[in-house]
């Protein structure tokens, strides 16, 4: 075989792997990205516990770095402290160690029905969570089968005496731990890299000893793509990528001093265990150096969350109410389990900023407040903003692979970023009236004026439930919801009533009148899209 055909081989072998590792992360992350999400958020109160889950939560994506990438984006989106997200990031680095561990088992065989029964699924059943299933099974037979077109190619290496002398010369370790660094740097998968290293071990091209500083250099490579992650996040999103990066690096040096001091005795032990099977070795190595990290420096992981304040220090610049998008766009941490999360969180930001704008219209009404009403006016057009970038951020997440439950909810945040926008431009028309009634030195009888704080107060609650209830899935009030949308329609047939008896015993002018009317009209509406976003994503999934 020629040198061209070893290394186009050689290359396609890694497509495939490096392809199938992500075919079955992405599968796993549509089919159970938001249960996993909640999983998360629930278990990890507790440090020890979010380690536990983060050891699971990777070996189940089969990704470290998709994990870690995650979890910088839950601290970016608030769903998660540092603490908590500490407990995770140690997890993750052991539950990485599954891949090389079902690696080293050489089920290269199996890979054909693998492939075979994924594309069954993928292809030809109709339910989307059997397809995204279909997918994981799919991409884990192309990742063996990556594998053993791989071990083909090194199998020709090993009969070169150049290739093996080159890397059978590989015997300083900071070099060695180096080459892992890049490697990995470049891939964007520790695993990857760990497999190509048990792959050479196992075709005797790679010395076990020179393994353990690359599987070292891997620690610290996988901390790129959080780094990368977290650049355009806010600070503690940072902390997080900061937190992986000065763990794995600690934890290197740690390893690094303990291999120079025994590393015959080490080499010895970890042969013993494993059968002296250079695939087993360097799969058990890779575990063994990770559960070692963890529990030293377990103890110490507060101290390592101070550290990432002297690092990134400071808090975040306090962003204005404004246009500007807080929790999605261009500069924040993107990860699609908590895509929707984060455009949830930015249309409640938004709905409070509708709300609060309601709240001062009515205000610049009662009270002729010329300064509210140019407030409001600067308010809406923020709020219009919002509406825009918000809508094309869900038209784009719309065309983007998402967990299957969260994609069902889509629909219904394009319900929900109308509503708000539809309240925004109802505060809108009661500062036009306000201005109005400045203009013309319009008054409103004490029994007009009591009338519409009781409607806005009632609205304002309705509101408020209703907001609660979307972005919280908080259904403690769904009942109140209900009961106080048929209580604000009562209320506004009742008071049109009466501002009509007061229009026939001549007590305010038809110029106020019309105004109240309008007002009251428009407060009615604003409940029924108060009760449309408390319910829109309910029945969007049921639908």
């Amino acid at each position: 075989m020629s040198a061209f055909s070893v290394i186009l081989g050689l290359m396609g072998g890694l497509g495939l792997f490096l392809y199938g590792m992500k075919l079955m992360s992405d599968g796993l992350e549509k089919v159970a990205g938001a249960k996993m999400r909640g999983v998360l958020e629930f278990f990890t109160k507790n440090r020890f516990v979010g380690m536990l889950v983060g050891v699971v939560f990777t070996a189940i994506i089969q990704s470290s770095s998709a994990t870690t990438v995650m979890v910088v984006s839950f601290v970016n989106s608030g769903l998660m402290n540092l603490m908590q997200a500490a407990g995770v990031i140690m997890g993750a680095n052991i539950g990485t160690t599954v891949t090389s561990q079902l690696i080293s088992f050489n089920l290269s065989e199996w890979a054909p029905m693998f492939v075979m029964i994924g594309v069954i699924m993928s292809m030809f059943c109709k339910n989307q969570k059997v397809v995204r299933f279909g997918e994981v099974i799919l991409g884990f037979g192309i990742l063996f089968m990556g594998l053993s077109t791989m071990s083909s190619s090194m199998a020709v290496l090993k009969e070169s005496p150049a290739i093996a002398q080159i890397l059978g010369s590989l015997e300083n370790h900071y070099l060695a731990l180096l080459v892992g660094f890049v490697i990995t740097a470049i891939l964007q998968s520790s695993s990857a890299t760990v497999g190509i290293v048990l792959l050479l071990a196992s075709q005797g091209l790679l010395e076990i000893q020179i393994c353990f500083f690359i599987i070292l250099g891997c620690n610290i490579g996988s901390c790129v793509s959080a780094l990368l992650a977290s650049l355009g996040g806010k600070k503690d999103a940072k902390r997080a990528a900061w937190i992986h990066f000065l763990f794995n690096i600690f934890g290197s040096l740690a390893i690094m001093v303990f291999l120079t001091v025994a590393l015959g005795p080490i080499t010895e032990f970890i042969g013993r265990i494993s059968g002296y099977n250079p695939a087993r070795e360097v799969a058990n190595a890779h575990t063994i150096i990770k559960v070692v990290e963890v529990i030293l420096l377990f103890p110490f992981i507060q101290w390592v969350v101070k550290l990432t304040y002297r690092i990134v220090p400071g808090g975040d610049e306090s962003m204005e109410k404004g246009s500007q998008l807080e929790f999605i766009g261009e500069k924040n941490v993107f990860s699609p389990t908590t895509a929707v999360f984060d455009a949830t969180r930015e249309l409640e930001r938004m709905g409070y900023m509708a709300m609060t704008n309601l709240k001062r219209a009515m205000d610049a009404l009662l009270n002729m407040d010329e300064k509210k009403i140019r407030k409001v006016y600067e308010v809406e057009k923020n709020i219009d903003a919002l509406n825009e970038s918000i809508t094309d951020y869900l038209v784009a997440l719309n065309q983007t692979t998402i967990p299957v439950d969260d994609a069902k909810s889509i629909g219904g945040l394009f319900h929900v970023v109308n509503d708000i926008e539809r309240i925004g431009d109802h505060a809108e028309n009661i500062a036009d009236a306000a201005q109005m009634r400045m203009e013309q030195n319009l008054d409103f009888s004490q029994q007009a004026r009591s009338g519409l704080t009781q409607m806005l107060s009632m609205v304002i609650q309705i509101t408020t439930y209703s907001l609660d209830m979307f972005s919280n899935n908080n259904q403690e009030h769904m009942q109140e919801i209900l009961e106080l949308e048929d209580q604000v329609d009562e209320m506004e047939r009742r008071l049109q009533q009466e501002h009509v008896n007061r229009l026939t015993r001549n007590e305010c002018t038809p110029a106020a009148g019309m105004i109240y009317s309008d007002i009251i009209s428009g407060m009615e509406r604003v409940a029924d899209h108060a009760t449309n976003i408390a319910f829109s994503i309910m029945e969007d999934a049921e639908n």
